[in-house]
């Protein structure tokens, strides 16, 4: 079950790291959000010891975190 939870975890993030390729034409606060979620992301796995909810939870609030900053 750990290891699933790893394997999860390390998949979500190098999606989410790799989809910060694609913010050539984004906005400010466009990439902001996307960076926000990216290290949300990982911060979320880290604290819950990889929990899928955990994960999906820090990108939420790393979005929100980035978005409100950039305006």
């Amino acid at each position: 079950m750990r290891t699933t939870n790893r394997c999860v975890t390390i998949a979500v993030m190098v999606v989410l790291m790799s989809s910060l390729a694609a913010c050539s034409g984004m906005s400010r606060q466009g990439k902001n959000t996307a960076i926000g979620a990216g290290a949300g992301a990982v911060g979320g796995a880290v604290l819950t010891g990889g929990s899928a909810l955990g994960t999906v939870g820090g990108a939420a609030v790393g979005g929100v975190i980035g978005h409100e900053v950039s305006k």
